[in-house]
Formats: C-alpha cells, sequence, structure tokens
C-alpha cells in the first residue's frame, strides 16, 4: 500500500504541474516580464489567394464565425487571468486585425514586422529580426502585457514552435542576447 500511496502522489504531482506552469506564464505576461505571440484565429485556407491585396479584406483570406468565437473567447480567457488591458500588436492583414480587435484587450496598432513573409520567404530574416526588436524594446520596460498576433511562419522563425490557430506561444528575453525563450505554450479549448 505505501508504494501505491507514493505513485498516486507522483501522479498527481504531475497532472498539476501544467497548470502551475500556465499560471506562472498568465502571471509573466500580466507583470510584461514575457510576451504573447498569437497564430491568428481560424481562417480556412493557407496562404493567400491570388489577387491578394492587403488593404482590401474582400481579396484576402478572413476569419470565420468559427475563428471570430475563438477570438472572443481568447480575450475571455485573458480576462480571467487578470489581463484586461494590453499592448495588442497585429499583422496588417485582417484576419489578424480581426483577430487582436475582437481579443478586446485594447486598441490595435498595425506593425509591419508582424506581417506573413509566407508568399516571400526572402523577407523573413529582416522581419524576425524586426519583430525581436519590438519585443525586446518592450519588454525592457516590463510593467504593460505584450500580445502580438501574427501569422505561423512569422511564429515559427520567432521561436521555432508550429503553432496551432488561436495559439499562445509565451516568450521570454534570454539575457544578454538577441534571442528569445519560449518559457511555453497555452492551447484553449475553444
Amino acid at each position: 500500500m505505501p508504494g501505491f500511496i507514493s505513485l498516486l502522489g507522483m501522479v498527481l504531482v504531475l497532472f498539476m504541474q501544467p497548470a502551475l506552469a500556465e499560471e506562472d506564464l498568465w502571471q509573466g505576461l500580466a507583470e510584461g516580464r514575457n510576451a504573447a505571440l498569437i497564430r491568428h484565429a481560424i481562417a480556412p485556407g493557407t496562404g493567400d489567394p491570388a489577387g491578394f491585396e492587403l488593404g482590401d479584406c474582400s481579396t484576402q483570406r478572413t476569419l470565420s464565425e468559427e475563428g471570430r468565437r475563438q477570438s472572443r473567447a481568447l480575450g475571455e480567457l485573458f480576462r480571467a487571468q487578470g489581463i484586461s488591458q494590453a499592448r495588442v500588436l497585429s499583422s496588417r492583414w485582417c484576419r489578424c486585425l480581426e483577430t487582436a480587435e475582437l481579443l478586446g484587450l485594447g486598441q490595435v496598432e498595425e506593425s509591419p514586422p508582424l506581417d506573413s513573409f509566407f508568399g516571400n520567404r526572402d523577407q523573413g530574416p529582416e522581419q524576425t529580426r524586426a519583430a525581436r526588436t519590438l519585443i525586446r524594446e518592450h519588454l525592457a520596460n516590463a510593467g504593460t502585457p505584450l500580445v502580438l498576433v501574427t501569422h505561423q511562419v512569422n511564429i515559427t522563425a520567432l521561436s521555432d514552435v508550429y503553432p496551432a490557430s488561436g495559439e499562445v506561444i509565451v516568450v521570454s528575453l534570454v539575457p544578454e542576447s538577441d534571442e528569445l525563450k519560449v518559457e511555453g505554450r497555452i492551447k484553449p479549448e475553444f
């Protein structure tokens, strides 16, 4: 029986750790020590359609109704964790801007370094450096939560993580480096 009890205790500890880790992620975000990289919510398809124009949402992939629900639910999750206001930066693509707006965490700022480079991989290194600089400058003056809504290709370049639609990748600064550290992933169940 003592072996069973210690085994049960180990199982309980293993199941409790992710919740504690997620709590730490939220605390780091709330305190402005970490940044949230969010892949835009569900927008059916891949890449951009032929004839895509940046300023014309009718030419772009946009959020589905499920994506809109997902975005609002993600905003509610942030508020449930005590984050009701944040600095919100977004790619200029309509699916990202709509995701960011539906979060309801504050005024959305368009940020070209967060624009997709899926169709032009040559822009990736320059945009990734610019995005890292944005994150670094904000987190160096910690205090305000930072939320960046962007695309899979951008998040993967910044973090080596391939996120799902609506997933939150939490990153922090690596001291005395230009790199970001992935602190964890928040995969909401919508």
